[in-house]
């Protein structure tokens, strides 16, 4: 009988689909939930189920949340319970003491671990607690790169369960190159959005402080002054991101170069009209995907230097590192790579062979089906050993005393 697995997400957890059905091709039968809409799922077949959480923190709707996923646990019955994003990660294992096996993927550690403000860092204990108390119900914890394995490890937040390096989410190489075979030319890109004889600078993430944007404004402010050609294209959501999301009155005070084009269905279109991808989270990141697919669109790339960057953007070779909060820097590493037109295509390629090699869908499913099958094999030993010694303590003329 094939495992039966339950991956619950959050509201992008549709872009776990192709690793979902992934999974589904080497034998594990698959339900997914999360918080975003069922559509995408209901296209490429997989069962799914939508909960509510709330992304900030909210004592209140979290221990809701935690009744809710409780009783689709109880009514899925799966062998494992996979979970991803920093609020699942917490969530899942409280509402699953027992019966399936949890693991949780740390795919970054995001706003909490990242922020220097105060509530951040009054949160940052309370967190790790928590952590600790969801270990107590995790069987294993997947690390999408080494510094945040060291992180829980150092402050005891792995508990007793098995503890792996997976990195990244794995991308979909052939999915990424279709896309791109199939959408418009870079040159109906550039002019559907008027950017005909510009250099384009472009960033693929959540419009909030946390990830850099106020830096990346401040840049390309910096960059407009030595190359009145360049724009800068913001995709990704912004009114969807509450009381973290930069503002539009912000945005607007960078036109005519800065374009904000809110969420787009064709990135990979982008991507390959784009000249230069920046990155300036200041968030500690799992492996960030936005990085992985710039780096398949061969894109050269400036990024921070912060957990999940540094996995697929080598300084110097595959892309520029540059600190967070560092407008001045990033404008600079910008500028070079507008420059230097031939060093940045050989970075952009060696980026894209990097992900190639280590980063594909094929390779990061075959690691989670070793983590599963070991997983369930503790499970299936710990079941053993556990009816051998209920059989020998109830054998006849047994008392448990010499």
């Amino acid at each position: 009988m094939s495992p039966h697995l339950l991956c619950i997400g959050g509201e992008d957890h549709h872009l776990r689909i192709p690793f979902l059905l992934a999974l589904g091709d080497r034998g594990i039968r698959v339900t997914a939930a999360g918080t975003g809409d069922s559509a995408p799922f209901t296209r490429a077949r997989l069962d799914y189920h939508a909960f509510h959480f709330n992304r900030f923190v909210n004592p209140l709707a979290d221990l809701n949340t935690i009744r809710n996923l409780k009783q689709l646990i109880a009514d899925i019955r799966p062998d494992l319970v996979q979970s991803f994003d920093t609020k699942p990660n917490l969530l899942v294992p409280l509402a699953a003491p027992g019966g399936a096996a949890v693991i949780r993927t740390i795919n970054g550690l995001g706003w909490i671990y990242s922020s220097r403000s105060v509530l951040a860092k009054t949160l940052c204990p309370v967190y790790r607690a928590l952590h600790r108390v969801a270990a107590r119900s995790a069987a294993m914890t997947i690390f999408q790169n080494r510094e945040d394995q060291t992180f829980f490890e150092l402050h005891a937040m792995t508990g007793q369960g098995l503890s792996r390096l997976i990195p990244g989410s794995g991308i979909d190489i052939s999915r990424f190159e279709r896309a791109v075979a199939s959408g418009p030319p870079p040159a109906e890109i550039r002019r559907t959005l008027g950017l005909e004889n510009c250099e384009i600078v472009i960033t693929v993430t959540r419009l909030t402080r946390q990830k850099g944007i106020p830096t990346l404004l401040d840049a390309a402010a910096m960059v407009h002054q030595r190359r009145p050609a360049t724009r800068f294209l913001l995709v990704g959501p912004r009114e969807s991101e509450g009381p973290l999301a930069v503002t539009q009155a912000e945005i607007d005070r960078h036109a005519p170069y800065v374009v904000a084009t809110g969420p787009r269905a064709d990135v990979p279109s982008l991507l390959k009209a784009a000249d230069v991808f920046a990155f300036p989270t200041e968030y500690r990141e799992g492996v960030p995907r936005a990085l992985l697919e710039a780096a398949l669109a061969e894109l050269p790339i400036v990024a921070t230097e912060m957990p999940g960057c540094n996995d697929v953007v080598r300084n110097g070779s595959t892309g520029f590192l540059v600190p967070p909060h560092a407008p001045t820097l990033l404008a600079s590493k910008i500028i070079d790579l507008l420059e230097d037109r031939a060093h940045a295509r050989f970075m952009g390629a060696r980026a894209g062979e990097l992900v190639r090699r280590e980063f594909g869908l094929e390779l990061t499913v075959a690691r989670y089906v070793a983590a599963y099958s070991e997983v369930l094999g503790e499970y299936a030993r710990r079941s053993t050993r556990m009816d051998a010694f209920a059989a020998t303590d109830a054998s006849p003329g047994q008392t448990g005393r010499s």
